[in-house]
């Protein structure tokens, strides 16, 4: 039984990564399509690297990544220290307002913040597309956050409060060290997300700031040839790298 279960393990592995390395190793090849690998050759990233505009369409998106990330962190660590220390009434009800981003449909996620954006008169450019991302990001850092606070000793904070630590020395000496896996790892979660993203950033996306998951996945629905957009699987290879 326990052989079957490796080999299902295994078998799971190889449906879930084989496309990936898939595109990796034609991201070498000689040719001009995906039909036939006929050869090595690092033609295509030289070509790829010497897009001004698909480079520039790469560093807006990994900048996007990791800002959105970085604010969405920060936010949703304390969000998770305010829904911890609340009452205990009250948490059920901050902890569904915090998952209505994770189950709603992304589809919906990104008209509401397109009909947020026009009401207010926003201008659809970077700032939406960060406001965006950093919106549904917060969730995941929270849900990442919160069970290490639950399994958190409530006596050292109370002993570093008996010993006449303030709450800032408290929060820098005791909780912040506990909780950091927590936050990198919810860090990492939120730059995932915002990498994978699509429907939300087609929706808030402005004709001044076009980030690849929006621009690749239009270019790839019109047509998938290496010989009309040949970058596209090179780039793609360097993300996932």
């Amino acid at each position: 039984m326990k052989k079957f279960a490796n080999l299902y393990l295994a078998f799971v592995f190889i449906i879930l990564y084989l496309p990936i390395f898939y595109l990796i190793g034609y991201a070498f090849n000689a040719g001009d399509d995906m039909n036939s690998f006929t050869g090595f050759s690092l033609s295509h990233f030289k070509t790829m690297f010497g897009d001004g505009r698909l480079m520039l369409i790469l560093t807006q998106t990994f900048f996007l990544a990791f800002l959105s990330a970085l604010i969405a962190t920060i936010i949703g660590t304390f969000g998770a220290i305010y829904i911890y220390q609340s009452r205990k009434k009250y948490q059920e009800a901050f902890l569904s307002l915090n998952n209505i981003l994770m189950v709603a449909p992304d589809v919906m996620i990104g008209a509401s913040f397109l009909i947020l954006f026009t009401q207010l008169k926003f201008s659809l450019g970077f700032l939406t597309v960060l406001s965006s991302h950093v919106a549904f990001s917060i969730p995941i850092v929270v849900l990442m956050v919160l069970p290490r606070l639950k399994e958190m000793n409530d006596d050292m904070i109370h002993a570093a409060y008996d010993l006449g630590a303030s709450q800032f020395q408290m929060f820098k000496e005791i909780m912040l060290p506990y909780l950091t896996p927590s936050i990198i790892a919810g860090y990492f979660m939120a730059f995932t997300y915002s990498l994978d993203d699509f429907a939300v950033t087609f929706f808030v996306t402005g004709n001044g700031f076009q980030p690849c998951q929006s621009r690749f996945t239009l270019e790839l629905a019109r047509e998938f040839r290496w010989k009309s957009m040949p970058c596209l699987p090179l780039s793609f290879s360097l993300v996932l790298s």
